[in-house]
């Protein structure tokens, strides 16, 4: 938790920000994995943890603009509750703790916000990512499920994200313990591979990691050798010499900060020399890209260098003919890198994501595109010192997709499908670090990991 004036001063700056009316704070509850009592690992909402910094369950919170009172709700835990989980500070406590003195039951905040509803005050909510979210709304705001939806508060979402969007120098050390301990996870993934071990195995290693570290994953460990799969999950699947494991994983801390880093590696001891070129251009393509993430740059345009890289690379290798500039226009690279070049990373591993990405990640004045491979890249605003965001190309040669373009014959004026046929199994390559962009450029966050084909290779051997 940081210190009490922060949350105090992040809550007066959302009531400036918003003008009037009652702002609803839904925080999570525990959920069942097949009984109730049976928990899955609690994760408190983001938004709530921003403004009120108490990570338990079963809590809510208001704050009426038009009055300035701020309001904690929940229930204080029975002997009953005791007997299982031991004495804890009371709620009252912890609300001081973040500068709250007003603490009611959790019934009292459905009598609060009834209060409001019939006063006709303005009630700002945000939209609801949990089924338990809509059930409440439903039963606090009398709407049906549908129309919840359509009721969020946009000046809600562009006020929080117009504070959440900038990382202050304390959010910046706690992102950076995230990914100091997600480099940990690496570097043993990286040291520690090795043919005949399952996919599973090492990814339970790494989660291990992460809560040895404090806090825990901050996103389901993504390991395979079918890198080509953009969000493969760990299964149990023995990798073998002669591929290539890739591995997209990240730490949470206690506070809920996230890293997120992915490197690819060869599963035996060195790459092949197909996979050496291939890992080159992806780099290539990374390193040009975090150059070019600084102020007042879209990354939406540094996507598309991102993306001009590549397919430079891939002419070098005969699989694309002509002029790259003109294959980018024409979208080629979405036939070998079909998702986005990165995000906002904050407390949510995609920052914010619930709150809508084209408020998040594009804004007011820039449209986010419905296009295959643009849809997916979820920030495409300037940069603006604060931001702290995610780099990650990658090459991905997935034969679904392969099979059908040649088939329509598409790009053909690009794409030489004889010579791609060669590399229909080759799998896929992503190499991802993390930026807090600074006044003049930009600071790759963390512990250095290594990413060149020969520091690798050297680990590989050890």
């Amino acid at each position: 938790m940081f210190s009490k004036q922060t949350y105090i001063s992040r809550r007066q700056v959302l009531q400036q920000k918003m003008g009037s009316g009652l702002l609803l704070f839904l925080g999570n509850d525990d959920s069942g994995m097949n009984y109730r009592d049976n928990i899955y690992p609690y994760r408190q909402d983001s938004t709530f943890l921003y403004f009120f910094g108490i990570d338990s369950p079963g809590l809510y919170a208001a704050m009426d603009v038009d009055t300035g009172e701020q309001v904690l709700f929940g229930d204080e835990l029975t002997l009953d509750d005791i007997v299982w989980t031991g004495p804890k500070p009371s709620l009252q406590e912890q609300a001081a703790r973040v500068g709250v003195s007003q603490v009611l039951s959790s019934k009292a905040f459905f009598d609060y916000v009834a209060k409001a509803v019939h006063g006709g005050q303005a009630i700002h909510f945000l939209p609801p990512y949990r089924a338990e979210h809509t059930l409440k709304l439903q039963a606090l705001l009398g709407m049906a499920g549908p129309e919840i939806p359509t009721r969020v508060s946009a000046a809600f979402i562009r006020a929080i994200v117009s504070m959440r969007a900038y990382k202050s120098e304390e959010e910046v050390a706690e992102i950076e313990k995230a990914v100091n301990t997600s480099v940990d996870m690496h570097l043993h993934f990286m040291q520690q591979t090795r043919p005949t071990m399952t996919e599973l195995t090492m990814a339970g290693q790494l989660q291990a990691l992460a809560i040895g570290g404090g806090g825990n994953i901050s996103y389901p460990v993504i390991l395979t050798v079918n890198g080509e799969i953009l969000h493969t999950h760990a299964r149990d699947l023995a990798m073998q010499e002669g591929q290539l494991a890739l591995c997209d994983a990240g730490a949470e801390t206690a506070m809920r900060y996230c890293g997120d880093l992915t490197r690819t590696i060869p599963v035996g001891k060195g790459f092949t020399s197909v996979q050496k070129e291939m890992y080159q251009i992806v780099l290539d393509a990374q390193m040009a890209a975090i150059q070019a993430c600084k102020p007042g740059v879209l990354f939406k345009d540094i996507h598309a260098l991102a993306c001009l890289r590549l397919l430079e690379g891939l002419k070098g290798q005969g699989i694309i003919k002509g002029d790259p500039q003109e294959a980018l226009a024409a979208d080629v690279h979405t036939l070998f890198f079909q998702c986005g070049l990165g995000h906002m990373m904050g407390m949510d591993v995609h920052d914010m994501e619930n709150l809508g990405e084209q408020l998040v990640g594009y804004g007011d004045d820039l449209q986010k595109s419905t296009d295959f491979g643009w849809k997916s890249l979820r920030l495409g605003r300037a940069l603006e010192p604060g931001f702290v965001v995610t780099v990650e190309p990658g090459l991905y040669f997935i034969p679904t997709q392969i099979d059908q373009w040649k088939a329509e014959n598409r790009l053909s004026q690009f794409i030489d499908y004889s010579e791609l046929e060669k590399y229909r199994d080759f799998s896929g390559i992503r190499i991802e670090d993390d930026l807090v962009i600074t006044e003049s450029g930009n600071r790759v966050l963390g512990k250095p990991l290594p990413k060149t084909i020969s520091e690798i290779e050297a680990l590989r051997r050890l």
